[in-house]
């Protein structure tokens, strides 16, 4: 059966080959919600299967049968409701968990390359035929996606990683011929050997998931370890369950029935007073973790991951330099979407926007900084004022921590330099009750390093006054050197100055985009085109997705005799 997966998905695998390969858009999933095949009854049965796993007078129970059950947990909180899902999940013991896994891995690791990674293609068509809204409803009252983004970022999109992470499994394992003829004269003497190179899994990798967007990097992370024969134990966050419990779910079931043990995917589960992810770092049977989330966590698993491997993203202080347009209210309008977008709780939302104290070159002439500063939280605003639009554009407010960190940023701002837009909560028409709140921003100059020299969380940004352009483009990369940064953003005119910016950038470790404006949100990263995070600086240490992202997923041994007379050498 497991044969047939490749070549039933090979079309649409060997188109996303040549994506990855020539960098350009393609994706075999339609962009948009009410494009999906059947999209009425498509979405009608995704919500009636969330609706129907929501606790009502007694707590649901999540149906997952995996090893080493001690209990249940479930704490999750929509925040469109506000209330409890009051789902419950089995907790399982993780040494449970690692044993199961490491015997999964088994018959696993010796299956061909192309059977595991054509099982993992009908994964992806799987959730995307059978699961894909009931995530999307899971991933809106978990993580507070508007329906749209839940779609598109933590739905098609992520299947794309999904996908691509695939593609360069299979490119850095073939690479590997699995025999060779060697033949060499030591003086009189001729040796011939026949050597055979295995690949070999680093054994089970632990899978975290964030609470902004659970699927988007998980996803990849999952196909890169299993394409390359490792197993998997996904820890999701405590407020974000049920997307990862679903998707763990469907990895189980696509391969239990391909005749594979299902421990390869198993769900470790915590809560927020009792987290058990240092455990699950140094655990001994731990040889890998992908870890997405915070960036003091993150620092922590890199710092003591070994001799585990430790593919991180964390955050960093993206930021903005204005120094020259030709389209002030297009650039400005255009970065007020980007800082508005799902409420900036995206590793690639700006927080740091630099302009020179004397203002921003225009045609018409110079535009002073306070006038910039003000024009651009009058953009932010207007995408804010009506509810509608607001509810489509921000979303709601994962956790109840960035609103207290907002009134926090908004006093200090207000004795420290400008407040020029404060947050407050808007009516979400659809959901009264739903967690909201429109954007902070704040004037600052430089002096106020420590309140915008790390990434804050939320629907803040800061606008910083600096000497010319010369130093916003020198604060801006200082930020990503020393504090991480995983997008960037360069108005300018000037072509001197551009390749300034890309090598000062470069340097840095930041993915740079350059006079953008238009429809397209300015952090929007493409699959199969756009690496995600560098591994240059602080912001995490593993890009998606390259070969770096899996070749070190696997090992090669070998083993060499004496050439038999017989014997002939495969080719691959």
């Amino acid at each position: 059966m497991t044969n047939s997966f490749f070549e039933t998905h090979q079309a649409r695998f060997k188109r996303a080959q040549a994506a990855c390969a020539q960098r350009d858009c393609w994706s075999p999933f339609p962009e948009l919600p009410g494009k999906y095949p059947d999209a009425e009854t498509a979405q009608a049965k995704g919500l009636a299967a969330f609706n129907a796993r929501l606790g009502q007078d007694q707590p649901h129970h999540f149906d997952l049968d995996q090893p080493g059950t001690v209990g249940t947990l479930g704490e999750e909180i929509s925040p469109y409701t506000q209330r409890p899902l009051r789902i419950l999940y089995p907790q399982a013991d993780p040494n449970q968990l690692f044993e199961a896994a490491s015997k999964a891995m088994t018959d696993w690791a010796q299956a061909p390359i192309d059977e595991r990674i054509g099982l993992l293609l009908e994964v992806v068509d799987t959730l995307y035929r059978e699961h894909l809204f009931d995530i999307v409803h899971a991933v809106m009252h978990t993580a507070g996606q508007s329906f749209n983004m839940a779609y598109a970022g933590s739905g098609v999109n992520a299947l794309d990683r999904a996908i691509e992470a695939l593609v360069y499994a299979h490119q850095a394992q073939h690479a590997v011929a699995p025999q060779a003829r060697w033949e060499r004269q030591f003086g009189p003497s001729t040796i011939v050997l026949d050597k055979t190179y295995r690949l070999v899994p680093r054994g089970v990798a632990v899978c975290f998931s964030c609470a902004s967007f659970p699927t988007w990097n998980a996803w990849p992370s999952i196909m890169a370890s299993l394409a390359t024969g490792n197993a998997v134990i996904v820890k999701p966050h405590p407020a974000t369950v049920l997307p990862m419990a679903l998707t763990v779910r469907v990895f189980r079931q696509v391969l239990q029935a391909a005749g594979f043990d299902p421990n390869l995917v198993t769900l470790a589960l915590d809560s927020q007073a009792a987290p058990i992810g240092k455990q699950l770092v140094k655990h001994p049977a731990t040889a890998m973790i992908d870890f997405t989330g915070s960036v003091r966590f993150g620092q922590w698993v890199e710092q003591n991951a070994h001799p585990a491997l430790s593919f991180t993203e964390t955050a960093g202080c993206n930021t903005v330099v204005l120094a020259s347009v030709t389209d002030l209210d297009a650039v400005l309008r255009s970065l007020a979407t980007t800082l508005c977008l799902f409420s900036a709780q995206m590793c690639t939302s700006p927080q740091n926007i630099y302009v020179p104290a004397a203002g921003v070159q225009t045609p018409p002439g110079l535009v002073s900084f306070n006038e910039v500063a003000q024009r651009l939280a009058d953009a932010v605003a207007a995408l804010t004022r009506d509810p509608k639009k607001a509810a489509m554009i921000l979303a709601t407010v994962q956790s109840p921590q960035t609103l207290a960190l907002l009134a926090e940023l908004q006093s200090q701002g207000a004795q420290r330099g400008t407040v020029l837009l404060a947050p407050q909560a808007y009516p979400h028409p659809d959901w009264p009750a739903a967690r909201t709140s429109t954007p902070l921003m704040l004037q600052v100059s430089k002096a106020e390093r420590d309140l915008y020299g790390e990434e804050r969380f939320g629907p803040v940004s800061f606008v910083i006054a600096c000497d010319d352009a010369d130093d916003a483009l020198a604060q801006a990369t200082r930020d990503v050197r020393e504090f991480g940064g995983l997008t960037a953003f360069v108005y300018a005119t000037d072509e001197a100055y551009i390749t300034q910016a890309e090598d000062a950038y470069a340097r840095a470790g930041a993915q740079l985009t350059i006079n953008l404006t238009g429809a397209m949100p300015l952090n929007f990263a493409a699959a199969y085109s756009d690496y995600h995070v560098t591994g240059l600086n602080p912001a995490g240490n593993a890009a998606l997705t390259h070969l770096a992202f899996v070749a070190n997923r696997f090992c090669i041994t070998q083993s060499r005799r004496p050439a038999r007379a017989d014997a002939t050498v495969n080719s691959k």
